[in-house]
């Protein structure tokens, strides 16, 4: 997995699967929610996400008020995503 920022946005390519991945996506997300309100999540080809980081996007947009709009390229992904009923909370569309 790899990881990439600019201003408010996220962007994370490769399979995201161990606590590292977690731990590297909380952090980079931490700079820049204390920047930013609303920032962007690109999950370009990851099939999934562990249930940490979902956890953790969550606390995000219910407890600390960010905005998130997540922007997904694998279908699989969606398809998890809206299983989970989580579109709507993290805004996610296709890429």
């Amino acid at each position: 997995m790899e990881l990439s920022t600019s201003s408010n946005t996220l962007n994370i390519t490769g399979n995201i699967k161990s606590v590292n991945d977690f731990q590297a996506i909380k952090t980079a997300a931490n700079e820049i929610t204390a920047k930013n309100s609303e920032i962007t999540i690109v999950i370009e080809n990851s099939l999934s996400i562990t249930s940490s980081i979902i956890g953790y996007f969550n606390k995000l947009v219910l407890k600390d008020g960010i905005k998130i709009s997540m922007r997904v390229g694998n279908p699989q992904l969606m398809e998890l995503l809206e299983d989970l009923s989580l579109t709507s909370t993290f805004n996610v569309r296709s890429l």
